[in-house]
């Protein structure tokens, strides 16, 4: 299983928002590395819903429970998305600025690659992330 962080504007979606959807798709990546990490994911795989903008903080987990599909809101066809499931929320949101302070999460594309909005997350990272947020992974 791999790891992935997704980002959202909490305005335009929020966790809350998903929460209540339960399963719902991600849509609307406009950015060609991006879609590539969406194309990479498979069923089961989980991703930090993180809350951009203002908040700047990991909130939840979410799971693929559909893969990389033809997205209807992108009129050029050239972009998918994926179907996620909310999981569970975080004991205690992890916030950017504890993120970049932790040397061990240097290297993450939420700190190299700020404005990407989908990012791999790997094994190491997930587990202290997790426990940062007060959950075990």
């Amino acid at each position: 299983m791999a790891h992935w962080l997704v980002k959202s504007e909490p305005s335009a979606w929020s966790w809350d928002d998903h929460v209540r959807k339960g399963v719902e798709p991600w849509n609307g990546v406009r950015n060609h590395q991006a879609a590539s990490n969406m194309k990479a994911m498979t069923v089961g795989d989980a991703a930090f819903f993180y809350h951009s903008v203002d908040e700047k903080r990991i909130v939840g987990i979410v799971e693929v429970v559909k893969t990389y599909y033809p997205d209807p809101t992108d009129p050029s066809g050239r972009f998918g998305m994926v179907d996620f499931k909310a999981v569970r929320p975080l004991a205690r949101p992890v916030t950017l600025a504890e993120i970049k302070a932790e040397p061990r999460l240097s290297h993450l594309a939420l700190i190299r690659q700020s404005r990407l909005s989908v990012v791999p997350i790997d094994d190491a990272a997930w587990k202290l992330l997790c426990q940062m947020g007060g959950i075990r992974p």
